[in-house]
């Protein structure tokens, strides 16, 4: 039977690998694993992150767009070009597969920012200068979508089956000390290339497995910060989210996860008075962050120390796995995906609802 006559409703599959020495491996464990779980896809989307792929840019943001047309192309580059210094800019590598049509110009820049980006607002940063970057082109250039915009990684994502989008990016022949896989089974937004997972801004990237029932409460609370949603998918806002409250907040990442997959009221208050404390004023603080609906996500970030981590809602509604083998920490759907590529892990086991699991490099 051919991937392409699977029919079985699975709802997405998310899969994440990181080395926590900072060794960088293949592309290929992932996509191995990703592709173990087919059964979860429709072929209406795939896509990959990888991190420490670029260790002779690593200091340069890195854009990989997708360009409708030469014009929007042209008025893209344009914009970049008068905003900052394109160190290199060039085609994204590609193979031909017959399952991949109507590819959008996918290229990518090689981007330093001024350190005077933006005099006029005191308190922004050269990571707050490249995300009005991103919101401008997603918004105004009419046809130019921007994939990824960190440093020393990159998304790659199309409409077609995981394999076969593997395959096309030729995700085999890059190396990183992380990697994020992702196959969609869209329910309730459109298949389309710029739909596709992972979202990212930044060096925060998202897959997702489920649906944000909160996606336009939480739109409309990042849009108050200048995020502008334009993807088209409610995936975009966890990635939107994490990146201010994480970054541009400060708060540490346990206490982002515990805002986004709060606890109910109910629990909260038979905590101890320390934590019932924090948690309610975090949920005061922040009730437009709570992330409400079924999902389970693998985050990578490589902001300030380079971090993966999975979590699911508050009451688990889409599934999660994790295990662990010497210094590689796993996460995914399912737990085949993870023996595909450990058959023998030190340890598995299923992530408490609400609760991330962590891991960070220590080294890169």
């Amino acid at each position: 039977m051919k991937w392409s006559d699977v029919s079985t409703s699975g709802a997405c599959g998310i899969t994440g690998i990181l080395n926590e020495s900072g060794t960088r491996f293949s592309g290929k464990a992932v996509v191995v694993a990703t592709t173990t779980m087919q059964p979860r896809y429709n072929g209406l989307g795939g896509g990959y992150a990888g991190y420490g792929i670029y260790p002779e840019y690593k200091d340069y943001y890195a854009f990989h767009v997708m360009h409708y047309d030469e014009e929007s192309k042209r008025v893209t580059e344009e914009f970049l070009s008068s905003k900052a210094k394109v160190v290199k800019d060039e085609p994204i590598p590609t193979r031909h597969v017959d399952s991949i049509s109507n590819s959008p110009l996918l290229w990518r820049y090689f981007v330093e920012v001024p350190e005077n980006s933006s005099p006029q607002h005191v308190s922004w940063n050269q990571d707050d200068y490249v995300v009005s970057l991103v919101m401008y082109i997603n918004s105004e250039t009419k046809g130019s979508f921007v994939m990824s915009s960190g440093k020393n990684m990159g998304v790659f994502k199309a409409v077609g089956f995981p394999y076969d989008v593997a395959t096309f990016y030729r995700i085999d022949e890059y190396a990183g000390y992380m990697w994020l896989g992702h196959g969609r089974y869209p329910t309730n937004t459109p298949g389309w290339w710029g739909g596709a997972h992972p979202f990212n801004i930044l060096g925060t990237s998202v897959i997702h497995n489920g649906e944000i029932s909160s996606y336009g409460t939480n739109k409309r609370y990042l849009e108050q910060w200048k995020y502008k949603c334009m993807l088209r998918t409610d995936t975009e806002v966890l990635a939107y989210l994490i990146d201010l409250l994480h970054r541009k907040h400060g708060i540490p990442l346990e206490q982002t996860c515990t805002i986004m997959a709060a606890p109910f009221w109910r629990d909260i208050e038979q905590m101890s008075l320390e934590k019932r404390e924090l948690l309610r004023a975090m949920r005061m603080v922040y009730p437009d962050a709570l992330v409400n609906g079924p999902f389970s996500i693998v985050v990578g970030i490589n902001y300030n120390s380079p971090t993966m981590f999975g979590l699911t809602d508050r009451i688990k509604l889409r599934p999660l796995m994790a295990a662990r083998k010497d210094d590689t920490v796993y996460v995914a759907s399912e737990e085949c995906a993870i023996r595909s590529v450990c058959p023998n892990p030190d340890s598995v086991w299923a992530p408490k609802a609400g609760v991330p699991v962590v891991a960070k490099v220590m080294e890169v």
